[in-house]
């Protein structure tokens, strides 16, 4: 089926119209889906896509405006759903919620008649999906449920990133003579393909910042301290091994929560995330005990399957009407581990056994001992609109931003209560960078990589930067990138200098002086740049 007729345009159109950003935003279309109903699904068949009986299908193109224009759709889509598209961050309402129903209905469908066709025509009975399309986990559901193949595999990088593994396994098939072989268990183990970083590295890095920690190097024992944790409710920062190939954090680098509280949704999303309130967690769960909680009857190592809450666990709700408040809605308990119980009783599920990940298997083998449950939450470690962490260093700053209560870092434990304030409060935030300003991302990497870990040693070592100021009005100086209106002259420039040069020159701070050789370089690489718009980048006040 031909360009522009794509399943995955369809579904990113509505992403667009919803509010949601295209490429990225399909997630929370998807989740957003089942607190609506798919009243618009027989208009979307009716006027924007045709679908066959054989699968194939034809977008009616006078609705899109992807070909023209740099919008997925036009004034016709508008003018069919009831007005213009939602802004984003505007307040989702009863349409969004319904038009997401629609088109994941629509799609299913699709989805649906594809198969069957495919395995009419090739009386073939395993079935392996690969495209953006094939992270819909939701479709993905329905078509192991409705058993249209016996075995299906989803590709953990169904996206474009899956084409660099898809080239290097064409390429040494046809040209190395690398022949494929029959496993029993799924060959790409995990997915766990990414860098790494060992112990006497993380150990380094912590060191290297002063960080306090606990060195746990006993597997079994780390697993339950980290267990303890969990049981207490305290949300853990986990990162251990290589990391994950694909869109989905599989328990290398993970955030991870009780499933059973039942605040714990609303608190990660609010409070660890910064995302919307309406997303749902995903369950990690015991390969084992998969079946006692959820409705699956095959392993699903890459979270790309969802499954319903067995009926035994469901609890009913009692909405006293319809509401738009997804907020609301959320906070409803809808089962014993309501955490990860999505509103219609469904869940993307991860399974986890002995051979995919040891130490990810131990934890959830100790938590299950300690509480007799063995599900956790598991979402990937990262704030909103950031990547996922890759190293240490970007674990441990995700950790200090946001309300995490404990990090893993390989065999290294670090409790929050026992970090420096000063870290979070000198760690700038990437989304306060002003737009379109590469010289302030200069200075923010300056500001966070060379000034803080030198600021921060120096107030460890219990020397005042401004003496007889209190800690808050220290700490003020530190973060005018909150208030880029600061006034320097009621700041008091003249007694700032003066403080400063003090310490250079009676306290002897050979770290400061340390840092006059990068910052010169900085400077003389700012003025090459030749910006002309005069205005101070508020991490210049910040700096000094």
């Amino acid at each position: 089926i031909a360009y522009p007729h794509s399943l995955g345009l369809l579904y990113s159109a509505f992403t667009y119209f919803c509010g949601f950003e295209v490429n990225s935003g399909e997630y929370k279309l998807m989740g957003l889906a089942p607190y609506g109903q798919p009243v618009y699904a027989d208009l979307i068949r009716d006027r924007i896509i045709d679908i066959k009986e054989d699968g194939s299908f034809h977008l009616n193109m006078e609705y899109f405006g992807f070909l023209e224009t740099d919008k997925m759709t036009n004034e016709s889509f508008a003018s069919l759903f009831g007005g213009p598209p939602r802004a984003p961050e505007e307040r989702i309402t009863r349409r969004e919620m319904d038009l997401a129903a629609s088109i994941q209905r629509v799609v299913e469908d699709a989805v649906l008649a594809l198969a069957r066709h495919a395995r009419k025509i090739t009386e073939v009975s395993d079935l392996v999906l690969a495209g953006g399309v094939a992270l819909n986990c939701v479709a993905n559901g329905r078509l192991q449920r409705e058993k249209v193949f016996d075995r299906l595999w989803i590709q953990p990088a169904a996206g474009d990133a899956g084409g660099a593994l898809g080239a290097a396994l064409l390429a040494s098939y046809r040209h190395l003579g690398v022949r494929c072989q029959n496993h029993s268990r799924d060959s790409q183990r995990g997915s766990y393909l990414g860098p790494a970083y060992s112990s006497a590295e993380a150990r380094a890095f912590l060191d290297r910042e002063k960080r306090p920690y606990r060195f746990v190097e006993n597997l079994s024992e780390r697993m339950r301290v980290v267990a303890e944790a969990l049981a207490e409710g305290h949300v853990v920062g986990y990162f251990a091994g290589r990391m994950e190939y694909g869109p989905r954090a599989l328990g290398a680098r993970s955030i991870l929560g009780d499933p059973r509280r039942e605040t714990m949704q609303a608190t990660m999303n609010l409070k660890i995330k910064n995302r919307e309130s309406f997303r749902p967690f995903a369950p990690v769960v015991l390969a084992e005990r998969c079946g006692e909680y959820f409705t699956l009857d095959t392993e699903s190592p890459y979270m790309l399957l969802v499954a319903q809450i067995r009926e035994e666990r469901r609890r009913s709700v009692n909405l006293k009407e319809e509401t738009d408040d997804l907020l609301a809605i959320v906070n409803q308990p809808r089962s014993d581990i309501p955490a990860v119980t999505h509103v219609d009783y469904s869940a993307r599920v991860q399974t986890v056994s002995e051979g995919d990940k040891i130490d990810y298997y131990e934890l959830l083998k100790a938590f299950d001992e300690l509480t007799g449950c063995g599900v956790l939450v598991n979402t990937s470690f990262n704030v909103r609109d950031e990547p996922i962490v890759c190293s240490p260093r970007d674990a441990y700053r995700c950790f200090m931003q946001t309300e995490m209560d404990m990090l893993v870092l390989e065999d290294c434990i670090l409790l929050k209560r026992e970090q420096s304030t000063w870290s979070a409060e000198l760690a700038i935030p990437v989304d306060v960078l002003p737009p379109n300003k590469p010289r302030d991302e200069k200075l923010a990497r300056f500001f966070q990589e060379e000034l803080t870990p030198v600021a921060i040693d120096i107030r460890q070592r219990g020397i005042q930067l401004l003496p007889g100021a209190d800690t808050a009005e220290q700490t003020s100086y530190y973060r005018p990138y909150m208030k880029p209106q600061v006034n320097m002259t009621a700041v008091g420039q003249d007694a700032i200098a003066h403080e400063l040069a003090k310490l250079w020159t009676t306290q002897g701070l050979p770290d400061l002086a340390s840092l006059a050789g990068p910052l010169m370089a900085l400077a003389t690489e700012l003025a090459a740049d030749d910006d002309q718009d005069g205005d101070l980048s508020p991490f210049i006040y910040a700096m000094f």
